[in-house]
């Protein structure tokens, strides 16, 4: 992609008074910018800033502070002095070059900032601009905030740097860029050959980017030009287009979603903040839907979270592997268990006193799980995670980008907590819902959301299966939990060829658990957390059990 020169037309405004509103409009290098502060904002010079040590200011940043950071950043960044407006930032460097690239990569010209009414140190502001590449351009507006900040080596107000405040799309690392898309566009299907789009299904937008950034070659379209968000290297999230200036013509790739579950499965995470689910097929690993309520990160993916006691069904079958628990055993499960120093508790410091193993699973208790942690080796939980659920190896290919999960290797007290799905333990619903697949199933089929053939890609494997004995166990704890546990109240009227099994997973700084939940129904399996939402019984429980429902 070349890069062209631009030639700007210099003007020269001065002030005016709008209302009782300041109006500035500064021009220069083909950009202007447009502010608008309240009246009272220039009236806290009272309350400026108490003087630290030789004399360096600290305490919040004053409104007036806030008005002269944020009008310096902006007035330098529309004049095109991409290393004067990164000074008015913490951090120079990174904002420098990404301010550079916003006129000679992204070729944005014309452009003027509106910011609004400050809220505390966040500046809002609007951005109106002309995409200008070649012979072609388009408008674009968009909305972004600054917030000022207090450099703790001097008091100096300046902008709190993050990518976002050039774009919201854009995340530390990543660059904005207008040219040849390089990957033409993809027409995405379901399974039943209509076309998937974002519009319809909010939560798949994420994964159209993934399903293009992987088959757009490949499924014969031809690329188009466009503005772009280009991830950086650490980056999980695949590129995302903001404007085409040129349509390319879009190749097919068609996926195994399911528009009936998809569409519910979008309808269930909406009642709820920060909710993920997914929907399998156990018997081939299809994924029938994926949906989270928020649509700029598929954690139900992508996700990294503590997964509770949903681990417990793991490390259950490791358990009844290695003839430490079984069904019907009497098994302990005392209010507390101190192992490696740490005092683990269970929910209300509840005991059942004389209980069985399935006792303990169908009520979730932690210390019946802890209390083995002395007779496991340390990489035993690692390799039942990888060996028979396939996970932790990072090496699922679905079609789109996918954290595959993390057990790692852990000693003492933080590998009594991965037993109960805590300490280093890293999952999301899509690798929860593939554990369900893996118990109805009897073998592990890795998730795919389109079909390998298409692109003749190897699916990952597990390198055992549990034995007959060790799986009737497990299943029978899933349906006890479904029928008569924890999980009940959700799968009530779905039995009574089903299981399942709740978390909850404590966050440090959150009141509030994240809420687990996965269960298998027939030939479905499928799981969801809701983040912060509490117990999962509760919270993920009715969300799975209603998809669980309607796919049967």
């Amino acid at each position: 992609m070349g890069k062209r020169r631009r030639v700007a037309e210099r003007r020269k405004t001065s002030p005016a008074v709008l209302g009782g509103m300041i109006a500035v409009v500064v021009g220069g290098a083909g950009f202007g910018v447009y502010a608008l502060y309240d009246g009272g904002a220039a009236a806290d010079e009272g309350s400026a800033a108490s003087a630290g040590r030789q004399g360096v200011k600290t305490g919040p940043v004053t409104a007036t502070e806030i008005r002269t950071a944020s009008t310096r950043f902006l007035t330098a960044w529309q004049h095109g002095k991409a290393a004067e407006a990164a000074s008015a930032t913490d951090e120079p460097s990174a904002a420098g070059k990404l301010l550079t690239g916003y006129a000679k990569s992204a070729h944005l010209k014309d452009v003027t900032f509106t910011p609004g009414a400050a809220k505390g140190a966040k500046v809002p502001f609007t951005v109106k601009a002309t995409v200008a590449y070649k012979r072609l351009s388009k408008p674009l507006t968009y909305t972004s905030s600054l917030t000022v900040v207090r450099r703790a080596s001097d008091g100096e107000p300046l902008v709190d740097w993050h990518a976002a405040v050039v774009h919201p799309d854009l995340r530390d690392g990543d660059t904005l860029v207008t040219g040849e898309s390089g990957t033409p566009p993809v027409k995405a299907l379901d399974r039943d050959g209509a076309q998937i789009t974002a519009a319809k299904y909010p939560s798949l937008g994420t994964v159209l980017d993934g399903l293009r950034e992987k088959y757009g070659k490949r499924a014969g379209g031809t690329a188009g030009v466009e503005l772009r968000v280009v991830r950086g290297k650490e980056a999980k999230l695949s590129d995302k287009t903001l404007l085409e200036l040129s349509k390319g013509t879009p190749g097919t790739v068609k996926t195994t979603l399911s528009p009936t579950l998809q569409a519910a499965a979008e309808q269930q995470v909406a009642k709820r903040a920060r909710a993920s689910v997914v929907v399998l097929r156990p018997s081939t690993g299809e994924i029938l839907a994926v949906a989270n309520s928020g649509h700029g990160f598929n954690t139900a993916f992508q996700g990294s979270l503590a997964p509770g006691s949903t681990m417990k069904i793991i490390t259950s079958s490791l358990l009844l592997d290695k003839g430490l628990a079984g069904v019907d055993k009497t098994h302990p499960c005392p209010k507390t268990f101190t192992y490696g120093g740490w005092k683990f508790h269970n929910d209300d410091d509840f005991e059942i006193k004389g209980g069985t193993f399935k006792a303990s699973f169908a009520r979730s208790c932690n210390t019946a799980f802890i209390s083995q942690a002395k007779k496991l080796d340390d990489d035993d939980l690692t390799k039942q995670a990888q060996q028979v659920f396939g996970l932790s190896m990072n090496d699922w290919a679905i079609g789109v980008p996918t954290f595959d999960g993390s057990v790692p290797v852990q000693s003492a007290a933080q590998k009594a907590a991965s037993l109960i799905g805590q300490g280093g333990v890293r999952m999301n619903p899509l690798n929860m819902a593939s554990v369900a697949s893996t118990v109805r199933s009897g073998t592990f089929h890795q998730p795919y959301l389109v079909a390998p053939s298409v692109d003749h890609r190897t699916l990952a494997t597990a390198s055992r299966t549990l034995s007959a004995k060790t799986l009737s166990q497990l299943r029978e704890l899933m349906r006890y939990t479904a029928e008569a546990g924890t999980a009940a109240e959700a799968m009530s009227g779905l039995g009574p060829d089903y299981g399942a099994k709740t978390g909850s997973a404590e966050v440090d700084g959150q009141k509030k658990p994240n809420g687990w939940f996965t269960a298998y129904r027939g030939d479905l399996a499928a799981a969801g957390v809701v983040q912060a939402g509490g117990h999962g019984g509760d919270t993920a429980g009715p969300i799975v059990a209603k998809l669980l429902k309607l796919g049967s």
